[in-house]
């Protein structure tokens, strides 16, 4: 059974056409006995990949390939990165950009901005803030814990996810809180969004982006 309606995937068919105009791959991690979630979000997945020409579904064993998945930085399940694919013979260009957990609910709107970004949709981050990444010295991870019930959560997400764009320096993740209590534990999740930057910056709720990039350490 389908996870998007008809409805909803004529919408996403026809923003993925306006917007996309560079091909994108996500790249997926799983394993043989699946985690939660794995199966859905891997469903999500080839649906959306069905509704574009320039969307494609990579599929990974995270216990088989390990390898693989330490070269991509994962290091749970499910995941996927989104990347630029190459055309002609070149490489994937991985800007950074990661989900661990399956973007469903509101969330689901973060992947959709994620693939059209990547996918050659325009940067909307200011002068101001590009200026301060070209500063950045040491790398940047930002991790934007979530749920798929909140409305605020995918302004975060986003917002990381341009910073990833922008600069080589930044990786972000979006961390559905619920599938990884542990994580939720260790940062001390209380409610969401609550980003997490190079372990010790903890930023509550879905703040503009003047306010983020304050924070973020230039050296």
């Amino acid at each position: 059974m389908a996870l998007l309606s008809e409805k909803d995937a004529k919408a996403v068919r026809e923003m993925l056409a306006a917007a996309v105009t560079e091909p994108v791959k996500l790249v997926m991690f799983t394993q043989e006995f699946e985690c939660a979630y794995c199966r859905e979000t891997r469903q999500i997945l080839e649906e959306l990949a069905e509704l574009s020409p320039l969307l494609a579904v990579e599929v990974h064993d995270f216990e088989a390939e390990k390898a693989l998945a330490e070269a991509y930085g994962v290091d749970k399940i499910p995941a996927i990165a989104v990347l630029r694919a190459g055309k002609d013979g070149q490489p994937d260009k991985d800007y950074g950009i990661r989900f661990f957990g399956i973007p469903s609910g509101y969330e689901f709107v973060s992947l959709l901005e994620a693939i059209k970004l990547v996918g050659g949709a325009p940067l909307s981050l200011s002068q101001k803030t590009l200026d301060k990444l070209a500063q950045l010295q040491q790398p940047l991870h930002i991790q934007v814990f979530v749920t798929p019930t909140c409305p605020y959560c995918p302004r975060a997400v986003v917002l990381a996810h341009q910073l990833a764009f922008a600069s080589d320096k930044v990786r972000a993740d979006m961390v559905e809180a619920t599938e990884f209590p542990h994580l939720s534990y260790k940062y001390q999740v209380m409610g969401v969004p609550r980003t997490v930057i190079n372990e010790t910056i903890h930023i509550e709720g879905a703040v503009p982006e003047a306010m983020l990039v304050a924070r973020l350490p230039l050296n």
